[in-house]
């Protein structure tokens, strides 16, 4: 069970690790109050673990308090973090603005844990939203009177140092306040690092607790309320030695077993045995217990026993007895057994029977089941598969549909927007391998990967049938179904638990028109190699050899020419086979920044698509006018077309916008007319790629709202994208204009409003499919947005997903990463996102007037197409080819 008072985590950087309590000072450490209490402003509260599993607000924060009569502005100001045993300056930054009132509070909202499995309720309106991440269990927090990164701090006690107004060092951070390393640790799930009254006696040991709430307060008094702790169980008397306690009572009913910390014994039979693999321990099961389980089934009766002493010694079926000291770790219940503390006992136990049931969609349902054999009823689908290529681990949503981001269906801050949220909590699970393996370690790549091989890719959206029971567990703040032993090459084929199915899509579905234009991100397509210039680190796969770059110069694909190679035959493949007329391309080299011509990349990827398909492919050449290097990227869009049946209509021309571009790379468009047209058939395209949710500071930092850092900026670029478009549309005579490429914007965000209230219509959004995968929730950051003129061409839509629901192990960056080697030189995985595809009827004015094209309902949860649809296409099609248009 995951305990209501430890069992932190981590920041979403760093593995989770559980928060020590307050610790007390070292013998012989000093007390010494070096500046008086109450002398103004203090860092009052400090939470860091928002989002994680049982947290009461699903935001991190820091909370000031003005301990002075006078409001005090805080323009100019900061808070500052740097984690724990580094001595550079502080990495993470939060520029404050505004007064905190007179004995009143301050709230500086950080970043949140969890993902898709994100818990608690929303801060009080912050005073300032940052990107802050804290570690959950140790880090330096620093209140500064300066805006900018305070120089590198002592490491040891740091009082009254040079921009330091206050300074909270946790866990075992190098830079506190009088206290050693061994002072306070993180919060707890449900804690906070809390002062007392607003005690500052720059000791941060004596200052600071854990109080049993948490409170945020912002500077108009407001408070959060939060999701309510768990009032805890009674602590029951220690059993006497060698009286045998039922499993049920010892997990309780409660998060945290009630017998922390105190030694009971027990009686189970083995369910699940893990000698290697690193949980190094078994679970046990009350015998005669599971199957169909009572309606008031409250509390589990089955457990964790770690016991590296004796795993060896005991297998699946032993009835056992054991004694040991009840705990959690990590919020997983469990009893610590030492050398001698297991016995296996000869009379007959009743076998265990795995619980047939649902998936319960709330913590108290999992509790109940926590460390028991289930065998998951009903259906589920892989939702994402990004982690199986490192830690074995695949993420699962309950039903026949993947995870879904709430702001792809509703703007942040709606009601449909929560309740997507909500949803998405409910249904995630984890399938793990039943081991601790790091697979992208040198001394683990020589093991193969678990459940993923060459004929079965574990595609996200492929169903998941559970063929065998599992052990429901809780680790590293996911609830996850174990296999009953660690996963191994050699056992694989006998207890592997899960078959999957699914079906990849050799070509896009028919689009139809005559027409067809597609976006697809090409990533990091760069003919300039690492090993071309001088600085280039590199990941490497099992034997050392070079892959991809890592840093240290500005080139970002291949590390030389073999590896080039294989990129290059994928896309190639991809490119072909997704039969478009037109593509926009991103994320190619902008080949001017390693002294070549501009257009020395695109051209080159344009050869190696005409040799498998000679004569077939050209590129828009560059414009005459072009943006000064410096303000260009080393990645940049591009064009390609098919030469038979579409030709470009004057110069390409590049909005040269360095103020609303500055961090993203320039939108370029281009006419095109298809051969034989006339005015009526030319159509404008402009390829983009928007600034990435990755990173922002100010108001660009990430609000917490689902939109990611920098979405102020893709509101900015939409804007200005607009105004270019509307431009462009009087210069080259055609109302027909599509907008596509890489936008970072999820459907109903932000920046995708622009649109819309623009007139643009979202063509992806016809398709149920979508063109991402990001932290265990599909969502599509890739749009071809018409105008109305453009939309009423569209004959038809597709989301080929053939990149982003791919394991990243089929990659060519991953070539030779693990023993089984995934690569393959076809179209799967040469990207991590997947293009999308527009079919257009253009044809002159005159010819098929009459022809028109159905258009595929907008989709909505739990919504199908129409079975209409397919008729009204099978009629339009007869349409055109009668009028003999194809």
């Amino acid at each position: 069970m995951r305990n209501s008072w430890r069992g932190a985590l981590c920041s979403a950087l760093s593995v989770g690790l559980l928060a020590s309590p307050i610790a007390s000072l070292p013998a012989g450490a000093e007390e010494t109050v070096e500046t008086a209490a109450g002398t103004g402003v203090i860092i009052n509260e400090a939470y860091v673990n928002g989002g994680s599993a049982s947290a009461p607000f699903n935001r991190k924060f820091v909370e000031l308090h003005n301990t002075t009569d006078a409001p005090i502005s805080l323009d100019g100001w900061s808070v500052q973090y740097r984690a724990a045993g580094t001595t550079t300056k502080p990495t993470g930054i939060a520029t404050l603005s505004g007064t905190i009132p007179a004995d009143g509070y301050f709230l500086i909202e950080g970043s949140g844990n969890g993902g898709a499995g994100a818990v608690g309720a929303a801060l009080p309106t912050p005073d300032v939203r940052s990107g802050l991440n804290f570690s959950g269990s140790a880090g330096t927090i620093v209140l500064s009177n300066q805006a900018t990164a305070l120089d590198p701090l002592a490491t040891g006690s740091v009082i009254g140092a040079p921009g330091v107004v206050d300074l909270l060092g946790y866990g075992s951070s190098n830079t506190f306040e009088t206290i050693t390393e061994e002072g306070p640790g993180g919060t707890a799930n449900q804690r906070s690092m809390n002062r007392a009254d607003g005690a500052d006696t720059d000791n941060n040991r004596n200052d600071f607790s854990l109080p049993a709430t948490v409170t945020p307060t912002n500077s108009a008094g407001e408070q959060g309320a939060g999701d309510p702790e768990p009032e805890p169980e009674p602590v029951p008397e220690a059993p006497a030695p060698g009286t045998v306690l039922p499993i049920d009572q010892i997990q309780g009913t409660g998060e945290a077993t009630p017998y922390n910390g105190q030694t009971v014994t027990t009686r189970g039979v083995v369910t699940a045995a893990y000698p290697t693999g690193g949980f190094n321990g078994y679970y046990i099961q009350t015998p005669g217990t599971g199957g169909d389980l009572a309606a008031d089934h409250v509390a589990s009766d089955g457990i964790f026993i770690y016991s590296r002493a004796t795993v060896a010694e005991v297998a699946v079926g032993d009835f056992v007895e054991v004694t040991g000291t009840a705990g959690e770790y990590y919020g997983l219940s469990q009893i610590t057994v030492e050398a001698g503390g297991m016995t296996k006992l000869s009379e007959p136990a009743e076998a265990v029977k795995a619980a047939t049931t649902a998936y319960p969609a709330d913590n108290a349902g999992r509790e109940a089941l926590e460390g028991m054999l289930l065998h998951p009823t009903g259906e589920f689908t892989v939702t994402d598969n990004y982690q199986l290529n490192q830690y074995g681990e695949i993420a699962l949503a309950v039903g026949d549909k993947p995870l879904v981001q709430p702001t792809e269906i509703a703007p942040p801050g709606t009601p449909k927007n929560a309740a997507v949220a909500a949803e998405n909590a409910a249904r995630a699970v984890k399938l793990d391998d039943g081991a601790t393996t790091n697979f992208m370690t040198d001394a683990n790549k020589d093991q193969p990967l678990p459940y993923i091989t060459p004929e079965q890719p574990v595609r996200v959206t492929s169903s998941a049938t559970f063929l065998d029971p599992v052990i429901l567990d809780f680790r590293n703040s996911s609830w996850k179904f174990q296999p009953l032993t660690a996963l191994t090459a050699a056992n694989a084929g006998e207890v592997q638990p899960v078959a999957f199915e699914g079906n990849r899509p050799e070509s896009p579905e028919e689009v139809g028109g005559n027409v067809k234009i597609a976006s697809f991100n090409v990533l990091n397509y760069f003919i300039t190699t690492g090993d071309q210039l001088t600085g280039c680190t590199y990941y490497t796969d099992r034997d050392g050899n070079p892959i991809t770059v890592r840093s240290g110069c500005d080139a970002r694909g291949a590390a030389n020419a073999e590896n080039l190679e294989r990129q290059e035959a994928k896309i190639v493949e991809a490119i072909n086979g997704l039969d478009a007329d037109v593509v926009s391309l991103e994320e190619i080299e902008n080949s001017a920044k390693f002294g070549k011509d501009r257009d020395e990349a695109l051209a080159t990827l344009t050869a190696a698509l005409n040799e498998t398909a000679p004569g077939v492919w050209d590129y828009v050449r560059s414009p005459a006018v072009l943006p000064a290097l410096e303000n260009e990227d080393v990645i940049r869009t591009a064009f390609i077309y098919k030469r038979a049946v579409v030709e470009t209509v004057g110069e390409s021309v590049i909005l040269d916008d360095n103020i609303a571009f500055s961090n993203a790379r320039k939108p370029l468009a281009q006419t095109f007319n298809v051969l034989g047209g006339d005015d009526t058939t030319k159509f404008l395209v402009i390829a983009n790629h928007f600034k990435s949710k990755g990173s922002g500071s100010g108001e660009n930092a990430d609000q917490g709202d689902g939109q990611g850092a920098s979405n102020p900026d893709r509101v900015e670029q939409a804007t200005a994208l607009v105004a270019f478009a509307d431009r462009l549309k009087v210069e080259e005579g055609t109302d027909k204009v599509f907008l596509a490429g890489d936008f970072n914007s999820y459907s109903a965000e932000d920046p995708m409003q622009v649109f819309y209230e623009a007139g643009y219509i979202n063509q992806g959004t016809k398709t149920d499919g979508y063109s991402y995968v990001f932290s265990g929730l599909v969502g599509s950051l890739d749009h071809i947005l018409a105008s109305p003129a453009a939309d009423a061409t569209v004959s038809g839509v597709d989301i080929w997903n053939i990149n982003a629901v791919e394991s990243v192990a089929l990659e060519y960056s991953r070539y030779n990463y693990n023993a089984t080697n995934l690569y393959s030189p076809d179209q799967f995985r040469a990207s991590d996102h997947d293009p999308v595809i527009v079919g257009l009827n253009l044809t002159p004015a005159a010819e098929g007037a009459d022809c028109v094209a159905p258009t595929k309902p907008k989709r909505g949860p739990g919504q199908d197409h129409p079975n209409s649809y397919g008729q009204q296409m099978s009629e339009y099609r007869k349409c055109l080819a009668e009028a003999g248009q194809g």
